[in-house]
């Protein structure tokens, strides 16, 4: 067979293909619709605010509210070892802090999620802000290059990051931010200089005060400590200018020791418990001040 009359093949028989399936099937669709598979849905507005979670515990507004955050979810699964995922068991100790909480009464609680769903890191702290939260406490697990780092940390914002948080509340002109329930579009701008410097200095003791009384718990219940201090880093979670917010790190997940504990309902509990039992202490200090 000649070249030619190779390359005439090749060229004509996906078109005699085309014909074809268009004798058989009579004709093409179309119309989008004529295919019964083609599904129809809005998407939501890139700029639209997560859906807020419920909120369960005691009918009474004036009641604290801790909301929890499970870090990392669907898609992401945070840090892992083996078949242990940081997004797993961020979600088995928060849905365990959540229960000691309302079991002890007294104190209201959100979970940022409570399945297995993606939820954007600046969403995170937005949601505890929109709720009017009382305490953020958000939960992961830590990971190292070496398996030699081990146990939990508690986190707060450092100076940089709480400068860099006030700077950007304080260039926002859409009057949509308000602290501590007072709208900055309503003040002027040196009173509003002045209510956000002392929410955030009030914000900082309280997340201070927080992160040690869970280093405390953690201590007295024999779980190990990577740092027996509250450590400070700017993290996106923790950029509340309002809300006393700290960061769980329960342990390094690529440590052999520490994921036995984080993998094992036992570890996960008293993970929780000593969360629980933190919170509770927090709020009994401040209602008590």
């Amino acid at each position: 067979m000649s070249r030619t009359l190779q390359l005439i093949l090749v060229m004509t028989t996906p078109l005699a293909l085309l014909v074809a399936v268009f004798v058989i099937n009579g004709t093409f669709p179309t119309r989008a619709d004529a295919y019964d598979y083609v599904v129809r849905f809005d998407l939501p507005s890139a700029s639209a605010p997560v859906g807020l979670p419920r909120v369960d515990g005691p009918p009474d507004a004036s009641r604290p509210l801790v909301v929890i955050d499970p870090g990392h979810g669907g898609f992401d699964p945070g840090a892992g070892q083996g078949d242990l995922r940081e997004k797993t068991v961020a979600l088995k100790v928060a849905l365990a802090l959540r229960d000691k909480l309302l079991a002890s009464g007294g104190l209201r609680v959100a979970l940022t999620r409570d399945t297995d769903r993606f939820i954007a890191l600046a969403d995170r702290p937005d949601i505890a802000r929109r709720l009017n939260a009382d305490l953020f406490v958000s939960i992961h697990a830590d990971s190292a290059t070496s398996d030699s780092a081990r146990g939990a940390s508690v986190y707060v914002l450092s100076e940089s990051g709480s400068s860099e948080a006030a700077t950007r509340f304080a260039a926002r002109e859409n009057g949509a931010d308000r602290i501590n329930g007072v709208a900055l579009s309503k003040t002027s701008a040196t009173v509003g200089a002045i209510l956000l410097d002392l929410s955030q200095r009030g914000a900082q003791s309280g997340s201070t005060q927080a992160a040690s009384l869970l280093l405390r718990e953690l201590s007295d219940g024999g779980m190990g400590l990577h740092r027996d201090r509250p450590e400070t880093a700017a993290l996106a979670v923790l950029k509340s200018p309002d809300i006393p917010s700290i960061l769980f790190e329960t342990g390094y997940i690529n440590n052999p020791a520490d994921a036995k504990v984080l993998g094992s309902a036992q570890g996960q509990q008293a993970l929780a418990e000593a969360g629980a039992k933190a919170i509770r202490a927090y709020f009994a200090r401040k209602l008590g001040a």
